[in-house]
């Protein structure tokens, strides 16, 4: 893997060793493995590269207080929160080949998908997503433990999953084995019935809108009041659509695949146009085997 931006006196390749492996699909939790003289960046280099703003007080996932530095966030009673998305692309503009990402992935995207989750305090992700990739739990991983532990979070991130109709399969291990709680978000009028089903599978139901659905700015601010500010949404399109309309994205992690697809896949975001489109600023672009991966960040 090599840096295009910025450019510094390293730009070929990173240090070597202890990089996170292939996982199964883009969403498969990528386990550790030993970079062995392929050039692949270590955990250390890749977690600095993606590390969250600074001076982020208090212990994620059990709702202890303190702000994240730098610009941009949104704030709940329990600090500010900051929400990055991570997704993928090819040329033409799909987020997916026959409704999964995982077509469209890389080792080098495995790596950096790992790293990202491994760096959160909660995996927020929309139900159609948990549904279409099989979604399991987060796992823990030897390489980021004491990352973590210094960062005051829990051992994984929890997966916070939005729904209204809570149209789940509670039987799944994502809800009956995970190391943390699952969220599931919903709104008030969500169906009794169903939140009566997540709770008793183990999951627990966060109220984050007066209807049936979520509001995109009080998931943000709800996870936030719980401890959860270290944010990270895997989609899918609607989802981030949402946030995305809602003005609450603070920074876009995308993969772009050298690949096209044609066919009507959705985009990295749908649902309805903005007014004014938001204005993102490069952050950092690292490459590997014609794979780009950009980080753009909120002004």
């Amino acid at each position: 893997m090599r840096r295009l931006f910025p450019v510094t006196d390293q730009t070929t390749t990173a240090p070597k060793g202890g990089a996170p492996g292939q996982g199964e699909g883009r969403q498969g939790d990528a386990g550790q493995g030993d970079a062995g003289g392929t050039g692949e960046w270590s955990l250390d280099a890749l977690a600095d590269a993606y590390a969250y703003p600074e001076d982020m007080g208090g212990t994620g996932g059990t709702g202890g207080a303190g702000d994240i530095g730098g610009t941009g966030g949104t704030r709940g009673a329990g600090g500010r929160a900051w929400l990055r998305a991570n997704m993928v692309s090819t040329l033409d503009g799909a987020a997916h080949h026959g409704g999964r990402s995982q077509p469209l992935s890389h080792p080098a995207d495995m790596r950096i998908f790992g790293t990202l989750r491994a760096l959160a305090d909660a995996v927020v992700v929309g139900a159609e997503t948990v549904r279409q990739e099989q979604y399991r739990p987060t796992r823990a991983r030897s390489g980021f433990a004491a990352r973590r532990a210094a960062a005051g979070q829990a051992p994984v991130a929890a997966v916070a999953v939005v729904s209204a109709g809570l149209d789940l399969d509670f039987s799944q291990p994502l809800f009956t084995a995970p190391l943390v709680p699952t969220l599931v978000l919903t709104g008030a009028a969500a169906p009794a019935d169903r939140i009566a089903a997540a709770e008793r599978a183990g999951a627990r139901v966060v109220i984050a809108g007066t209807g049936a659905g979520v509001e995109p700015a009080r998931v943000v601010a709800t996870l936030a009041d719980l401890g959860y500010r270290r944010l990270l949404t895997e989609g899918g399109p609607r989802l981030l659509g949402q946030f995305v309309a809602a003005g609450v994205l603070d920074e876009l992690c995308l993969t772009l695949a050298p690949l096209l697809t044609a066919g009507g896949a959705e985009r990295i975001a749908g649902g309805p146009e903005v007014r004014v489109p938001a204005r993102f600023e490069l952050v950092s672009l690292l490459e590997e085997a014609g794979y780009v991966f950009g980080r753009y960040r909120r002004p």
